[in-house]
C-alpha cells in the first residue's frame, strides 16, 4: 500500500459516511463484507483537505483502470449511487468494487472479497478530471 493507509478528502469522507449510512443493506453477504471493511478502513484513514489530497488517490469522480483476475484491464469512472450507469462506464462507490477501491492509490493491490471469492485488484491508473476539479468536486 503506498500511503500505508486509505486517504480520503474530508468532505467526501462526510459524504461516503452518510451514504453507507443510508444505503439499503442487501442480504448479499459479499455486500456486507465489502461495506463492513470499507467502514473499518475509514476508522483509520488519513483525511485530509481536498488541497493536500494526493492526485492519484482513488476518490468520487476519479477515473481509475485496474487490473483483475476475471475481467481484462477496465477502466470507469466512481459515481455517487445514484449516478451509476455501467453501459457508461460510471460504477456506484457502493459496488463491491467502489467500494473496495475508495482511498487507495496507484499501483496499489487491494485484496477483496468478491461475490465469486477473495480476488487482487491492481489499480493501474489513477485520473482526476478536469471538469470535476474545477467545481470543486474533487
Amino acid at each position: 500500500m503506498k500511503y500505508k493507509k486509505i486517504i480520503v478528502e474530508k468532505k467526501e469522507y462526510e459524504q461516503l459516511t452518510n451514504i453507507i449510512a443510508t444505503a439499503p443493506h442487501n442480504n448479499d453477504p459479499s455486500y456486507a463484507v465489502a461495506i463492513g471493511k470499507l467502514i473499518r478502513e475509514l476508522k483509520t484513514a488519513d483525511i485530509r483537505v481536498r488541497e493536500d489530497m494526493p492526485v492519484d488517490v482513488v476518490r468520487l469522480h476519479s477515473i481509475v483502470s485496474i487490473k483483475t483476475p476475471f475481467r481484462q484491464n477496465t477502466t470507469f469512472e466512481l459515481v455517487h449511487p445514484e449516478k451509476s450507469d455501467i453501459s457508461k462506464n460510471k460504477l456506484s462507490i457502493l459496488a463491491p468494487m467502489g467500494l473496495a477501491l475508495i482511498g487507495y492509490a496507484n499501483g496499489d493491490k487491494i485484496q477483496w472479497q468478491f461475490p465469486s471469492g477473495i480476488h487482487t485488484i491492481e489499480i493501474l491508473a489513477v485520473n482526476q478530471p478536469e471538469a470535476a476539479i474545477k467545481t470543486n468536486l474533487v
